[in-house]
């Protein structure tokens, strides 16, 4: 990719920011330092294209924010497929809640093109490689992922894809399916092919046999559509998901994205939280100094926390197979009570900057 250096050339100058991870956060933060004309270095351990455990959607919230950066048209350009409705399973039943907007688009896709982005704004970037303290620094962003403490009965995440999907999983449809033990998320990629992303009880796991043995054993107890063979693929896990660091940021750092806290999120609510978080760090960390810190805590409180609250709500009522399936009930009557929820999470993050 143009633009990529060395770890020697990135290890002899003295860089006004480094940011570390280049998933959405990441590259968004440093994109936006770049383009405040600050000297940015983008790290990352992995190389890209890269796969991620993800749901593979972009919320309202995500799109404003993009549009706000001057980025409104890249996941046009990446292929993204419009989303319109969310179908829920739950019981053996299924409701239809319209989404007022909404995209599909791989992480395979999605996460190059902001890097390409940042690049082009002017930031270096050094893939393959481990931030581990050598690179001089203003201001350190930390966008390298979970981070924190593990919040007591924390989900494990796991995900795969599936490359010939039953026709059932339509284009333009997001799939939830809740039952005991976790929730499985399906949606159709720019590709055709499927993305399935699971939130599961670790003992649910461990007795189901594995990640693809307990995503089989939940489509068929919510009623889902059948997906042949899914307990024999290649799933993904990743660590426990719901975290809470003690702080967000320090003297000459500040964590963004999952780094600086995670809820188990829906409907695009964790990309739209990365996007927001790498925006908004790069106006502050663009003329850093400590006392930035405690700015950096109040934006969380003020932006951030209120939405991870209706998270952690709709998570509570996603371990509970007969709230869910009393919830689905409902909407399969009145869908139009789903609405509050779906404007609030479609509302930006950073109206300010829209």
């Amino acid at each position: 990719m143009t633009g990529t250096i060395t770890a020697g050339e990135a290890t002899a100058r003295r860089w006004d920011a480094v940011v570390v991870g280049a998933g959405p956060a990441g590259a968004t933060a440093a994109r936006e330092l770049a383009r405040r004309g600050r000297s940015v270095l983008l790290v990352d351990k992995a190389t890209f294209p890269r796969p991620k455990v993800c749901g593979c959607c972009l919320n309202g919230s995500a799109l404003a924010t993009l549009a706000a950066a001057g980025l409104g048209d890249l996941p046009g350009r990446c292929g993204a497929v419009p989303l319109t409705s969310t179908r829920l399973f739950a019981g053996g039943r299924a409701a239809v809640v319209r989404l007022p907007t909404g995209i599909a688009l791989s992480r395979t896709a999605f996460d190059p093109a902001l890097i390409h982005a940042a690049v082009e704004a002017g930031a270096a970037f050094l893939p393959g490689c481990r931030a581990d303290g050598q690179f001089s620094a203003g201001v350190t962003v930390r966008a390298s992922g979970l981070a924190g403490a593990v919040a007591e009965g924390s989900r494990l995440g796991g995900g795969v894809i599936v490359p010939d999907p039953p026709a059932a999983y339509r284009v333009g449809v997001i799939h939830m399916a809740v039952g005991r033990g976790g929730y499985v998320g399906a949606v159709r990629l720019e590709d055709g092919r499927l993305d399935l992303a699971a939130a599961f009880d670790a003992a649910f796991v461990r007795a189901s046999g594995g990640l693809g043995p307990a995503a089989a054993d939940v489509l068929k107890q919510a009623g889902s559509p059948h997906i042949p063979g899914v307990e024999r693929l290649p799933w993904k896990g990743t660590p426990a998901l719901t975290r809470r660091p003690t702080t967000l940021a320090g003297p000459d750092w500040l964590a963004v994205g999952d780094a600086a806290g995670y809820v188990e999120p829906f409907t695009g609510e964790g990309m739209a939280w990365a996007l927001a978080s790498g925006v908004a760090a790069a106006e502050l960390a663009a003329d850093w100094h400590p006392g930035r810190a405690a700015e950096w805590e109040r934006f969380y409180a003020r932006r951030m926390r209120p939405r991870r609250r209706v998270c952690r709500a709709a998570a509570r009522v996603l371990r509970s197979p007969r709230l869910s399936g009393l919830i689905v009930r409902l909407l399969s009557v009145a869908p139009a009570l789903a609405r509050p929820v779906t404007r609030s999470l479609n509302r930006p993050l950073l109206p300010d900057l829209a």
